[in-house]
């Protein structure tokens, strides 16, 4: 018989105890970042998943780990304070994946916008499209640099002419008049730094299986509640149970309010706005921005990125109100937007769609902003107290807000929220504390040498290299799957090997090949997937899973039609290497 008609043996931990101190909905980056931190303090927590992992609007990022410079027009600086300080602090704790960024914004003028600034500020509506000119980016650089008197972890910024802009990157529009460069953080592969999280969190806790204390399952939604307990429902085999907890934690981001609705409650707490990118592979693109994220306001006022990731090109985002119950994808009139606003910096450059290996769109957790202009909704986070009628037993506490910059501060207050409500005290500070592969992290070449050298285990320095690059120091788990047996890179990407993909079925969670392609790797990111590839990695799925033949096809064309639909990648179905 198939395992997907039989529970998961994630799915019996939950159905063989239905109860905690804390039940997680949400498994995006501040609901795991939240288990984390209370399973970390000795909590009895679970977390649900209605998906996978990380798949809802923390997939959706601009791969940006700032402190939010543009909120300084919002009056928000104690955001940006703790958004700055977050930056930081991962830079430190989890090096593996969070990185300095040179970031450098064109600017062509001098005093536009001194006059609207306080007023947008006030106001939070946008009270012209001029864009703000140097002396306001100035004074904001000034003030974001200040926030980063803990000792910082990035260099101060540099103001230039426009003589030494041009010089310094001669592709920029002649008509700038000055460059402004600052550095904040990226986040190169934000869904596996998600799975660090989460398995930090799993790692905490005691006991196994239904007598562990830190519980997490994906593709298992909370669909409602009955007798006084959260009704879940798996939704690989479409059974369902109630699971009772002291404290329901409604992490589901954009999604708070139908997550709240279906419990039997209704709240009006989540405003969210759509956000696109596009990912494209253009040499000529890739060159001119000099490694560097180009920051910048386009003609209407919005500020938007160029960013270069993995060998291609990252271009975003759009800022537009969306129904977070409707499936949201990239349109036409935004990538002809996208289009523009590399004109505007970068006029020689030509990008068309045929460069276009990836695209992807989601809804940002906002709060509810009635009038504001969608650019001027605050990116900040607040906990509600949510009475639900069904939950006569438990606190429901509603997160919204939250971004991924400051997760790990939010999942400290989402906690201590938490453990008050539960009479407990918290006894583990999170701040400072190693991200999973992050923990003694190589962060010089010399040191990088011999952490490859002790970590080789009879494989090839190249490949330790590599998995050191995708896993962090986790990468010493991978090995030791790697050496129980030969090692086997994918024909169709031999940078993959075919014990990494039965790890990401078997220690990962990876329940569908989809998971595997836009979550567990960059593959579909950077316009890798090929038909050849999805075989191949769906024959060691199978094994790993027990797939029938039936199971196997429909998990290929499942990736396919996600890919097309949502990504508008369309892979042909003919090999290569093949005659059509």
């Amino acid at each position: 018989m198939s395992k997907k008609t039989q529970p998961r043996n994630t799915v019996t931990a939950l159905t063989g105890r239905p109860n905690a101190q804390v039940l997680i909905v949400g498994g995006g980056i501040n609901g795991i970042a939240t288990f984390r931190d209370l399973a970390l303090q000795g909590v009895d927590v679970a977390i649900v998943e209605r998906s996978d992992y990380g798949s809802g609007a923390s997939a959706a990022s601009s791969h940006m780990i700032h402190g939010g410079i543009r909120y300084l027009e919002n009056g928000e600086f104690r955001l940006v304070r703790e958004s700055v300080q977050e930056r930081n602090g991962l830079i430190r704790i989890a090096p593996h994946y969070v990185k300095p960024l040179q970031t450098t914004m064109p600017i062509f003028s001098t005093f536009s916008g001194i006059m609207n600034a306080p007023l947008r500020m006030l106001t939070h509506k946008q009270r012209s499209t001029k864009e703000r000119g140097a002396m306001l980016i100035k004074i904001g650089m000034t003030i974001y640099d200040s926030f980063s008197r803990d000792g910082g972890s990035v260099p101060k910024h540099v103001f230039r002419t426009k003589k030494a802009a041009l010089e310094d990157m001669p592709a920029l529009n002649k008509d700038l008049k000055y460059t402004g460069t600052y550095y904040d953080a990226s986040v190169h592969e934000p869904e596996r730094l998600a799975l660090d999280v989460l398995k930090d969190g799993l790692a905490a806790g005691t006991g196994t299986g239904s007598d562990a204390t830190a519980r997490a399952v994906n593709y298992v939604e909370a669909v409602g509640t009955r007798d006084g307990g959260v009704l879940l429902r798996d939704r690989e085999t479409g059974d369902e149970f109630v699971f009772s907890a002291d404290v329901v934690v409604n992490a589901s981001g954009p999604w708070t309010d139908l997550t709240n609705a279906a419990f039997g409650g209704e709240t009006k707490y989540m405003g969210g706005t759509k956000g696109s990118h596009i990912v494209v592979h253009n040499d000529e693109l890739l060159e001119a921005t000099k490694g560097r994220e180009l920051f910048f306001e386009n003609n209407d006022g919005r500020i938007v990125l160029i960013y270069p990731l993995k060998g291609r090109v990252l271009i975003g985002t759009t800022d537009i109100d969306a129904d977070p119950s409707k499936p949201v994808v990239t349109t036409d009139e935004e990538i002809e937007y996208f289009f523009g606003l590399v004109k505007h910096v970068f006029p020689q450059i030509e990008v068309t769609r045929d460069d276009i290996v990836y695209s992807y769109s989601g809804i940002r957790p906002l709060p509810r902003h009635e009038d504001t202009a969608p650019g001027f909704v605050s990116r900040d986070y607040r906990i509600v107290d949510t009475p639900i009628a069904g939950l006569p037993s438990s606190t429901v506490l509603s997160l919204v807000g939250g971004k991924w910059t400051t997760f790990r501060a939010l999942a400290a207050h989402l906690s201590t929220e938490a453990t008050q409500k539960l009479g407990m005290a918290r006894k583990v500070d999170t701040t400072g504390m190693p991200i999973g592969g992050g923990k003694d992290f190589p962060t010089t070449d010399g040191q990088r040498a011999l952490w490859i050298k002790s970590h080789r285990d009879g494989l090839a320095s190249e490949t330790v290299d590599r998995l050191l690059d995708r896993y962090g120091t986790r990468a010493a788990e991978v090995v030791d799957t790697l050496t129980t047996g030969p090692v086997e890179p994918l024909e169709s990407d031999p940078t993959l090997t075919r014990g990494e993909v039965r790890y990401f079925a078997e220690r990962e969670q990876a329940v569908h090949l989809v998971d595997v392609v836009l979550r567990r790797t960059n593959l579909a990111f950077v316009g890798g997937v090929t038909i050849d590839l999805l075989d191949e990695l769906a024959d060691v799925m199978a094994e790993s899973l027990d797939w029938t033949t039936e199971e196997r096809a429909d998990e290929v064309q499942r990736t396919l039609d996600v890919l097309r639909e949502s990504h508008g990648v369309i892979v042909p179905l003919t090999s290569a290497s093949q005659p059509a």
